[in-house]
This record gives C-alpha cells, structure tokens and sequence, in this order.
C-alpha cells in the first residue's frame, strides 16, 4: 500500500475511536468542549471524519481521556521483538544464529552429532569462546585435547590451530560466541581475584 494511502486510513479511523472513547468516558460533546476548548462544533466534526485531525486537537483529547497519542491514532504496535530463527546445516551441524547483525560479535547455538568426531584442525583470525550446554565435546586447541562437559567453558585465540566436535560417544550442545580480532568475551572468575594488598 503506499504510504499515501496508509495515513490516510490511519486518519479515517481516528474518528470512530475518538466517539468510542468519549462513550466509555460518559462524557457529553458540551462537557468535553469544556474541558478541552475546542468548540463543541469541532469535535463533533471530528468524530464524523468531517475535520481532519491535527496534532493541536489531540493532543488536549489525549490529555483528557489519560490515553497516549498513538491511541488516538492507531498508530501500529511495536515491532514483534521476537527473532525467528532459521537453522541450518553447516558441515554435518545444526547451526542456529542467535546474533542477526553482520560484523562484530556473532553467537550462535550449535547441535553437533555423535558421528562429527573426526577433527579438521582450521585457523582464522578472531576469538571464540565456547559452552557447553549438554552433552560432551571434544577441543583440539593446538597441543591440547581436552574433553568438555555441561557447563565448561573454554575462550581461545582462533589463531591458534583448533577444532571442536563430538567426544564420538554422544552428541552435545554448544555455545558458540565469536569476536573478530580486538573484541573478546570476559567472563568473572572470583577465584582468580587479586589478594587484597597487604597493609
């Protein structure tokens, strides 16, 4: 629809909302004409679509009726603030994104296979950090082999050669929040806090 269009259907339905309103208010075109200073004739024009409505005539009816503006208008709700998520098979995983904003940091939840168990060590710039939300994966980071479980969380430098996959016993859950380089995840840790200094 063009816009055009919109607002003026928008408009058109202003009129009838306004005559609702002041009937559930009880209030009378004279008594409201009192209240607001509008004359009785302009709003009864108002409430016939006969008079356009301005920002000036609303603003003392929504005033008076204790509603917000966009009440009066019918202005649309906000956005529907839930993200629809669109899974996708990448390697063999279910890859769900959580982040919908290109660059930066990305997160995403990842389902991995019982059978994705065979490492393919890979390196990029950035940072990941990992958690495991069920199951156990295995991490490959350089050196290291290591075996994580519900509720471990690993951070590393993906410069570092890695691979995280299945432990080949069962499938896992995972986490994943991923930095470009400069951006990392910090998380807490109070046992690593320093020893208050010694007086």
């Amino acid at each position: 629809m063009d816009p055009v269009d919109v607002v003026a259907v928008a408009l058109g339905l202003v009129a009838p909302r306004l005559r609702r309103i002041r009937a559930q208010r009880q209030l009378t075109l004279a008594e409201l004409s009192e209240q607001t200073g509008i004359s009785k004739s302009t709003l009864s024009r108002l409430e016939t679509g006969q008079r356009r409505p301005t920002l000036e005539l609303l603003l003392p009816l929504a005033q008076i009726y204790r509603v917000p503006l966009d009440e009066l208008v019918g202005a649309p709700d906000v956005g529907d603030p839930r993200i629809r998520l669109k899974p996708r098979r990448v390697h063999g995983r279910t890859v769900l994104p959580l982040s919908s904003h290109p660059g930066g940091v990305q997160a995403w939840k990842i389902l991995i296979p019982a059978s994705q168990s065979a490492p393919k060590l890979r390196v990029h710039d950035g940072s990941e950090w990992l958690y495991v939300l069920a199951g156990k994966m295995r991490l490959i980071l350089g050196s290291r082999d290591v075996v994580l479980s519900q509720g471990d969380v690993v951070e590393f430098d993906t410069a570092v050669p890695h691979w995280f996959g299945s432990d080949g016993k069962q499938s896992a859950e995972v986490l994943s929040v991923f930095g470009r380089p400069g951006e990392r995840m910090h998380v807490h840790d109070a046992s690593r806090a320093p020893a208050p200094a010694t007086p």
